[in-house]
């Protein structure tokens, strides 16, 4: 398939550092892996739940290879080529009697990176791991921005100590344990800590870390790894494991027992499995777009945003969009940090986070988007605990700014309580920001539509409806016989509003596509209680001949955000094949914030509108902001947030996306927003799991390919644009 070719990234030297590392994953476990100019390999190790005691999300640390005779050193034939087909790096270098072949992989199925090599001649090889936090240190300054939340609190903020294990023969062992945590004093200040006394602490004794091990390595020092004698054969494993657990040694036995497993495991057999894994990743949906006879920038950030996804969407936690598994050392306005730091810190944003969600649908990648779901329904009984305390009604939302055990982040909460009621937040940008339960509600119901499942929706999407539609009917007045959503903001952008479009438009999305499933499915009281509750959901405020972003604005703006928009993406109560598209597209003219970087969305508006010239030449500007610091392609950013910025590429997924289709129950409409001069081969899903592989050339649609067949009644192909 030629789009794996649009993801293979070949580098003909070494980097400068650890800003031209390339990214390998398997879902929860990733490395960013460069050779120096010196010759060493090094690569940083991640994990999606590697939660330090402040609730930052750490590296678990760097290793070095060292090879002599260098096979990498100055002058050699080098090149370094990611196979993101596969989810390998291929380094091939060396002089005439010094050349190695050197493949390594972050494996798919198991929490293990694999080094293998084969050289002409025989290496000494030394393997040294490289820690940072050796030591308790205060975080002061701007590093607080890495533990965002924490900023003007009442203590000092720390990095406590990794530990090296002594005494290894042949191995390295090390791990981070957190023997404090913020997670308790966080819900006694936020009034919540009655209801933690019966909840385990999520950060206390979490323990991560991993064990290095490899063919023929003795240990020099608990750091370091040695050739007993030199080799042309290379072999080094980083088996990774996070626990909760007060004792070390019962991480370390499962460590071991992890190791042993492996060890016991045929190394082709688990490479297969790993190749079949990536090959099943690629076969499932593609996007490849020419632009005359080149493949095109369009292609390559499609395909390599998804690639990123893939490793990083499958491991305990949602994935960061500040950077996911994927920070490096890195200067920040005059000021150098580790691979720890990341602006915003470890809280997760909706409003960003949601963009890599809806980017996974099309694309079929529905085991990437578990993490999400889980982490929302884990954080649902506190959810609806707070709403009990600060409102004295039924119901549950969710911060936008929250931690993952879903608390709000301490400084918007507001660290001094004098005088203010438990249910006041400090902070202005997410006081009255409700939107985010709203659309966690519109990705499951789309998620559901698309990949219909009883279980999904009995135990994930009617539980979480329940108590999120309870919220919104208990919580705002009535007049007139309609809800009055009063004090509210419409996003972070107009702090004090009546009636937000976001959430007017949100409410009638998600209301009416409940009612769609009948009452068979939701039961005879939901239906009811939820068709009475739509028709007391105000109207979608019109200002002259477009969208306001409220009713009433009361204060702002604060932010640049556009709320009115809301109500074409990611609410689609407005766009092709819809009433009203003249006012949808009226509003999308007369926005006043504009923009197609990080998390803003031009681009997905003008797709949802059919306005094919401004989709594709945003799309084309996007995918074309390369980061200067980056070598590598897509690690986007920084934005409004840290690199890799993963809103900027996930935004240009969905917009290309949209482009092609756009599904409206079970009309699905082709091309509806597609330039007549762009050639595309392609593969996505629509709802009711429904699959669509088709190509357009010379702006003529062939072989489009419906499955199953009897849902070809239901696809309406549009005529691609000229202008």
């Amino acid at each position: 398939m030629e789009i794996q070719e649009q993801a293979r990234i070949i580098w003909s030297r070494p980097s400068l550092g650890s800003s031209g590392s390339m990214p390998l994953g398997n879902g929860d476990l990733g490395v960013n892996l460069w050779v120096e100019e010196d010759g060493d390999l090094l690569f940083y190790i991640g994990k999606t739940d590697a939660w330090s005691e402040n609730a930052r999300l750490l590296k678990l640390g760097r290793v070095r290879v060292s090879l002599e005779p260098n096979p990498f050193s100055s002058g050699s034939n080098f090149s370094q080529v990611l196979e993101a087909g596969s989810g390998e790096i291929r380094l091939l270098a060396g002089h005439e009697k010094t050349e190695i072949d050197t493949n390594i992989r972050v494996d798919a199925n198991d929490p293990a990176v694999s080094i293998t090599g084969s050289g002409s001649g025989k290496f000494d090889v030394r393997v040294a791991l490289e820690t940072w936090r050796n030591a308790k240190r205060e975080i002061t300054g701007p590093e607080l921005f890495s533990a965002y939340g924490l900023q003007n609190g009442p203590g000092k903020v720390s990095v406590y100590p990794d530990t090296v294990m002594p005494g290894n023969r042949d191995r390295i062992t090390w791990y981070h344990h957190n023997g404090t945590s913020m997670w308790r004093r966080t819900l006694q200040l936020q009034g919540m800590v009655n209801w933690a006394n019966g909840v385990n602490d999520p950060l206390k004794s979490r323990i991560f870390g991993g064990v290095i091990t490899g063919r023929g390595l003795v240990s020099r020092d608990p750091r370091t790894l040695v050739t007993r004698r030199p080799s042309s054969e290379l072999e080094i494993n980083v088996y990774c494991l996070t626990a909760c657990t007060p004792d070390p040694g019962e991480w370390i036995r499962s460590l071991e027992s992890l190791v042993t497993r492996n060890g016991k495991t045929d190394a082709k057999v688990a490479r297969a499995a790993h190749l079949r894994w990536w090959k099943d990743f690629w076969t499932r949906s593609w996007i490849q777009v020419k632009t005359g006879d080149s493949p095109s920038l369009v292609s390559r950030g499609y395909a390599l945003q998804r690639y990123t996804n893939g490793c990083a969407g499958r491991g305990n936690f949602p994935v960061k969009f500040n950077g996911s598994i994927f920070t490096v050392d890195a200067d920040d306005k005059d000021h150098h940090y580790d691979a720890d730091y990341r602006r915003w810190g470890g809280p997760y944003w909706f409003q960003n986070t949601r963009l890599i969600y809806w980017s996974m649908l099309a694309s079929g990648d529905f085991d990437l988007m578990e993490p999400l779901f889980r982490m929302y329904m884990d954080a649902l009984p506190l959810a609806r605990e707070r709403t009990r305390l600060y409102f004295k009604h039924g119901g549950a939302y969710f911060p936008e700014t929250m931690y993952f055990w879903g608390s709000y982040a301490n400084d918007n909460y507001g660290w001094d309580r004098e005088g203010k009621e438990v249910s006041h937040i400090d902070n202005r940008f997410i006081r009255w920001h409700y939107e985010s339960s709203l659309e966690l509600l519109a990705i499951m119901l789309e998620y559901h539509e698309y990949r219909p499942s009883p279980g999904f929706l009995a135990n994930v999407l009617l539980p979480m409806a329940d108590e999120v539609l309870a919220f919104f009917s208990e919580h705002f007045p009535r007049e007139g016989g309609l809800l009055v959503l009063e004090p509210s903001q419409a996003l972070e952008t107009y702090q004090e509003a009546v009636n937000p479009t976001d959430q007017v438009a949100g409410l009638r999305w998600v209301l009416g596509k409940l009612i769609t499933l009948g009452s068979g499915k939701l039961g005879s009281n939901r239906d009811a209680r939820w068709r009475d509750m739509l028709g007391e959901v105000p109207p979608l405020p019109v200002e002259g001949e477009s969208l306001s972003p409220a009713g009433k604005i009361l204060m702002g703006p604060n932010n640049s955000e556009n709320p009115e928009l809301y109500a074409i993406f990611p609410f689609s109560l407005l766009g092709v094949g819809k009433p009203d598209l003249e006012l949808g597209r009226e509003t999308y003219h007369r926005r006043k914030y504009r923009g197609n970087s990080g998390w803003q969305q031009d681009e997905v508006h003008a797709a949802m509108l059919g306005l094919a010239r401004e989709a594709s030449e945003g799309i084309t500007e996007r995918f074309s902001q390369i980061n200067p610091g980056s070598r590598f392609p897509a690690f986007w950013g920084p934005n409004f947030d840290w690199i890799p910025d993963q809103d900027h590429g996930c935004s240009g997924m969905i917009a290309l996306q949209r482009m092609l289709l756009q599904c409206d129950g079970k009309e699905i409409l082709l091309f509806p927003a597609w330039p007549s001069n762009w050639d595309v081969e392609f593969k996505l899903h629509a709802p009711f799991n429904t699959q669509i592989e088709g190509s357009l050339r010379n702006g003529g649609p062939v072989d489009v390919t419906v499955s199953p067949s009897y849902r070809e009644k239901d696809v309406q192909i549009l005529e691609p644009q000229s202008w």
